[in-house]
């Protein structure tokens, strides 16, 4: 059976910056959970971060640029997270490859999890095209990330996968 790593969010943990979850009550998502498919992961706390935390936003770029060292992700505040973030993003690939999951389903518009847009470095809500550093590992790993809005495209991917 296929696994999903998804971001601890969306599974209801409270893991989040604000100390809040996002959790996806789709029925397709809560089959997915009934399975044991789902492998909830937050790249955030397992770098290092504490719950609640500063806001955070990529800085000079995206994930891959983060990826590269020609981007920063800063905290509102000035303080430089990108070590801890790196970390996270290090623990997410090994714990897919551990579980075997080729599929991530990740919170859209973190600066780890986003996999179409993200904040743009300005804390002013202001948002870019982009991808959050975990999200740029993963993909590089070969691994399909898909946000929280996109389950039926994880669906038809999974169907792929195991036939």
């Amino acid at each position: 059976m296929e696994r999903i790593l998804v971001s601890s969010c969306l599974a209801g943990l409270r893991v989040r910056y604000d100390g809040a979850a996002k959790p996806v009550g789709a029925d397709l998502f809560e089959h997915w959970r009934a399975e044991g498919r789902l492998v909830p992961f937050c790249p955030e706390v397992s770098g290092g971060l504490p719950i609640p935390r500063r806001p955070a936003e990529i800085v000079g770029g995206g994930g891959g640029d983060v990826l590269d060292g020609t981007a920063r992700i800063l905290t509102d505040a000035g303080g430089d997270v990108t070590d801890e973030f790196l970390r996270g993003a290090r623990l997410a690939l090994e714990t897919a490859r551990r579980t075997g999951a080729r599929i991530a389903l990740l919170k859209e518009g973190s600066p780890s999890c986003g996999s179409h847009r993200i904040y743009d470095g300005t804390f002013t809500g202001g948002r870019q095209p982009g991808t959050g550093v975990t999200t740029a590992l993963l993909q590089r790993a070969g691994i399909e990330v898909f946000d929280e809005t996109d389950l039926e495209a994880v669906q038809t991917y999974l169907t792929t996968l195991e036939h």
